[in-house]
This record gives structure tokens, C-alpha cells and sequence, in this order.
């Protein structure tokens, strides 16, 4: 409805009534809506990978998951100690929001699932699942993180094959089955894991929470704590702890096979920056009941792969975050007016919301190429590739998406200051990934470590880069930048180490640029090589959004502006 002429005193009805708001982004496919999204898929899948998402995105989509994605984290999880005759049951109370996001979540394949459709014959089941987490991690952020480490849990169970056949079939499940039973009452689990104490944060070898034998072969009872410990309410846990071989890794599960409660006390729920629908927890132990996975000794090698499959999950939960945050922005300007026309066809305007579309494409194209690894790990090529530029892109997308989102928020102005927008909850949990599974500092360093002791990641990264040699010439400068770089650097440990995050930043840059060059469409290669690799010519990327210097901005804006059905 119109307002009141200048002037003139409005009714009450007039003042009641919202004019020249954007609606709500709803009825629209989160999947197929996203061109980069839906281009990534087609390019490392088929076109059937992308049919089969579009439930997934069409669910998404709709004002029911907006709905709940808003009360699960209005509704915080409540930590319940005792029951009412005073026993000890530590049980996590979570409002229905939250279980209808969980049990979509695993029934749309996105926990453990891939692992078994791989072992099944499905070359694509990372990748499905990977643009599916994106996707559906965009109705609500929160319950991704009991999601995600029960997908990672499986490559590290596979370090003892009796429990592996034990778990992985429940967590592989379609079923969300939640509460504290025993895993032969279940029909899924999901897990969790801990390794993260108050002494040590990701030093985990200075962890003091000892693992003492039973007698029982493989069976030890833990004493100690854990400082960070999300989701205490699954149904397994990847601990760390000092055995007498020195750090090893165990599995406890939440209740025994007796059905009564492991002794695992959930000392507080943790009172935290981000979501707040999802339980993260401090834990304390003593006499709980676990199970050696791997050699003594050997629990920091045994946990890594877990450790690399979830900080694959940060980064593509960091570009979730990204796309969600300039779906709201560019649909906000689409629809919003001001200064006498439309926000989107103003220039500035359009600068801003097509530097934050670049951004967010380039975070879609690096995650579906680490995931599109996952499903090729078996060939010497991707598996250097993906253990090389999965600390790259953590390092980098994950620290990137902080200032993207609070740019995207500031599009909405006091729109998007409110909760009901959801921008909010995305600015909080925009930091999260970057310190989850190692901060900025210990990716950059883990990116040293690959590039000192493992060769072949080197000549993979080079021969990824390399494909698209030609193609751009600020590419290629950038290339021969890089290459000098290394060149200097790798000869001083000393210096080495002080410029590790330049170095890993501006590896990840152009390995983002190579991809962008060779799949995206020209107007999105040419300005993320202007403003992005513009350091190869002493021309640094400016860190402000909104200082595009040219480019086909509007065709940016359009393609990455959602549609609804």
C-alpha cells in the first residue's frame, strides 16, 4: 500500500502498514537458484547429481525451514543434569525446531551417507553431498556441526575394522533416531568428537587427560576433561587422551551396550559467539568406558582424517555462509527502492552486491573442487591436491567470511539488524569456521608442513594452477609472482614461517582465480583476476567491498540475485 502524500497526517492503518519492504526470500530452490552452486555440480558430476538435489534445494526454500532455522536458535538447548529422583543423566532438551532441521539433515544424506554410496558404486556421492550441506546449512548454521562430524567420523573408524562394521552402517543412516539408547536399539548415531582441553586449546599433545588399560583387550576408562566438546547429546564420541604409548585416540560411546549412561558429565552448556541452537559443551570424565581405535601413540595420525573431512565441512559450511548472506543482500536490493529508483540499479550498489557475488563464487568453485577430490581419492593427483589446498581453502575462505558477511548485512541497513532477518545469526557464526579444526595460524602452518615434507602436493597444486596458464594474463602474472615467492621463501625456514599466511593467502587467491578463469563465466573471472590477484602488479586487493575498478557488474548482479519459483 502507498503512504500518505507528503504532508498529509497518516491513518493509524497507514502507519501500521509496511511499504517498500522486500519479502521474505522464500519459495525459491536454494539448489538450482545458485549458478555457481548448479554449474560446479553439473561440472565435477552430471546432470543427474543435480536432479537429485532439488528436493534438497526446493525444501530449503520454503518459509517452513526459515521458520524453524529462526526458532531453533531462539529456543536455546537446555542442559538437564538430573531427573527428578535425582539421578545423574546429563540429557540435552532441544525444541522441535531443531529436530525437524536434523532429521531433514540425515535424511537428505548429508551425515555419514557418502561413505557407504561410495563403497556402493556412487562416483559422485561427495560432491552430491558437499552442494547438499551448502545448500541446506543456509536454513540454520547450528545443527551442521553434529552433521558434519559424524560424515568425518567414518574415515577415522576405519583404523579398526571391528568397529567400524560396529558403527558406520548407523551412521550412514537415512534415519534421524535421537536420544540415549544403545546402538543395537538405534536405527542412526551420530557422532561427535573431542580433542581440544583447557591447557592445550590446539596444542592437543599437551592434553593431561589420561586413558588407564582395563585388562579388557583394546577397553580403557578415561580420567580428565574436555574444554570444547559440540553436540554432547550424540551417540559417540573420537576422544583424545594419553595412554601409556603416549596420545591415542578412543571411541566412547554415549551409553553402553548395557544400556546404562557412560560416565561422560556435561559440566555446562558452553555460552557462546554464533548459533545457539546447537549444544557445545565442557566434559568431564572419570571411569568412562572406551575403545582404543589405532595404535597407542598414534592418535593425532589416527584422528586426522577426521579432522581433514570436517575442515573440508568449514569450508564449504564458510561458503554456505557467503551465499546465504548475498541471497538476502541481492534480494533485498532487487526489491528495495531509494533515491528515486531501485537499489540494485544504483552503481555503487551494484558495485557492492557484485564484489560480494564474486567472493561467494569463488569460496562455491574452490569447495566442490576439494569435494570432487573426495570422490577421487583414490588418484595420486587429487589426493596431493586435496591434501594441499584443503588447508589453503580453510585458511582462506573461512577468514574471508567475517567481512563478506558484514558487508551483505550492511545491504539490508536496520533491516538486517534485526534477528528475524537472519543476517544476525550469520554475522555471529561468520568466525566460527575459521578457528574450528585449527585457527588461521595453524592451517597456514599446516600448509608449510605439506609443502616441506611432501613433494608431490607441490607438483599437484602447480599442475591444478597451470591448466588454466594462458587464459588471463594478471593469472599468469600472479603464477610467476607465486612461484617467486616460493622460490624465496623456501630457502629461509625463519622467514618461511613469519610470512606463512601471505603465502597460503595468496596461493589460495590464485588457485581460486585458475578455477574461476576456467569454468565461471567471463564477466566473474575477469573482475575476481582485477581485484583479487592485483597484488602480482603491487596493486593489493583494497579489503573494502564496493572498489570494483569495471566489468560486466550487472550481469554479476543478475546471476547471483535468487529467483523465486
Amino acid at each position: 500500500m502507498a503512504s500518505s502524500a507528503p504532508g498529509t497526517i497518516p491513518t493509524r492503518f497507514e502507519l501500521r502498514t509496511a511499504s517498500n519492504q522486500a519479502p521474505p526470500l522464500v519459495g525459491h530452490n536454494v539448489v538450482t537458484g545458485d549458478a555457481a552452486l548448479a554449474e560446479a555440480v553439473r561440472r565435477h558430476g552430471s546432470e543427474d547429481v543435480l536432479d537429485s538435489l532439488v528436493p534438497l534445494g526446493a525444501e530449503a526454500g520454503t518459509a517452513d525451514a526459515r521458520e524453524h532455522g529462526l526458532l531453533a536458535n531462539t529456543h536455546h538447548p537446555e542442559l538437564v543434569n538430573y531427573d527428578r529422583f535425582g539421578n545423574r543423566v546429563d540429557e540435552i532438551r532441544f525444541h522441535p525446531s531443531w529436530h525437524w532441521l536434523m532429521e531433514r539433515a540425515v535424511g537428505h544424506g548429508l551425515a555419514a551417507a557418502p561413505w557407504e554410496q561410495q563403497a556402493g558404486g556412487d562416483a559422485h556421492a561427495h560432491l552430491r553431498r558437499a552442494a547438499g550441506f551448502l545448500a541446506w546449512s543456509q536454513t540454520e548454521p547450528g545443527h551442521g556441526c553434529p552433521i558434519s562430524m559424524t560424515y568425518a567420523a567414518v574415515p577415522a573408524l576405519r583404523a579398526d575394522a571391528a568397529l567400524a562394521v560396529e558403527w558406520t552402517p548407523l551412521l550412514a543412516s537415512l534415519r534421524y533416531d535421537p536420544g540415549m539408547r544403545p546402538a543395537s536399539a538405534k536405527l542412526g548415531a551420530l557422532a561427535g568428537m573431542g580433542m581440544t582441553e583447557k591447557q592445550g586449546g590446539s596444542d592437543v599433545r599437551a592434553n593431561v587427560t589420561t586413558a588407564r588399560p582395563t585388562g579388557t583387550d583394546g577397553e580403557y576408562t578415561l580420567h580428565g576433561h574436555k574444554w570444547f566438546t559440540s553436540a554432547p547429546q550424540n551417540d559417540l564420541f573420537l576422544v583424545l587422551a594419553q595412554a601409556p604409548g603416549g596420545v591415542t585416540c578412543f571411541v566412547l560411546p554415549r551409553v553402553l551396550p548395557d544400556g546404562s549412561p557412560n560416565r561422560m558429565d556435561v559440566v555446562r552448556l558452553k555460552d557462546k559467539l554464533g548459533n545457539r541452537s546447537n549444544a557445545s559443551s565442557e566434559l568431564e570424565f572419570d571411569g568412562t568406558v572406551v575403545r582404543r581405535l589405532g595404535d597407542e601413540g598414534r592418535g593425532v595420525r589416527t584422528i586426522i582424517e577426521m579432522v581433514a573431512a570436517t575442515r573440508l565441512d568449514c569450508v564449504v559450511g564458510s561458503a554456505s555462509l557467503m551465499r546465504k548472506a548475498v541471497a538476502e543482500a541481492s534480494w533485498h536490493v532487487a526489491h528495495r527502492s531509494a533515491f528515486g529508483g531501485l537499489l540494485a540499479d544504483k552503481p555503487l550498489m551494484r558495485n557492492v552486491i557484485a564484489d560480494l557475488a564474486v567472493e561467494s563464487e569463488a569460496a562455491t568453485a574452490l569447495a566442490m573442487r576439494l569435494a570432487a577430490a573426495v570422490d577421487r581419492a583414490e588418484t595420486p593427483h587429487e589426493a596431493a591436491l586435496r591434501r594441499i589446498a584443503l588447508p589453503l581453502a580453510k585458511f582462506w575462505v573461512c577468514k574471508r567470511t567475517p567481512g563478506m558477511v558484514a558487508e551483505a548485512l550492511e545491504c539490508l541497513g536496520g533491516n538486517g539488524y534485526v534477528e528475524e532477518s537472519g543476517l544476525p545469526l550469520l554475522y555471529r557464526e561468520a568466525p566460527l569456521n575459521s578457528v574450528w579444526e585449527g585457527s588461521g595460524n595453524v592451517n597456514a602452518l599446516d600448509v608449510l608442513r605439506a609443502l616441506t615434507r611432501e613433494p608431490e602436493v607441490l607438483d599437484a597444486y602447480l599442475t591444478e594452477i597451470g591448466s588454466a596458464r594462458g587464459a588471463d594474463a594478471r593469472l599468469d602474472r600472479s603464477i610467476d609472482h607465486l612461484l617467486a615467492m616460493l622460490g624465496t621463501l623456501m630457502g629461509s625456514p625463519e622467514e618461511l614461517e613469519a610470512s606463512a599466511r601471505r603465502l597460503a593467502g595468496r596461493m589460495a587467491a590464485v588457485l581460486q582465480g585458475s578455477l574461476l578463469v576456467r569454468y565461471a563465466p567471463a564477466e566473474v573471472a575477469d573482475v575476481f583476476c582485477a581485484s583479487r590477484l592485483g597484488w602480482a602488479d603491487g596493486n593489493g586487493h583494497d579489503g573494502t567491498y564496493g572498489m570494483l575498478a569495471g566489468g560486466d557488474l550487472a550481469a554479476i548482479v543478475e546471476r547471483t540475485t535468487p529467483m523465486s519459483a
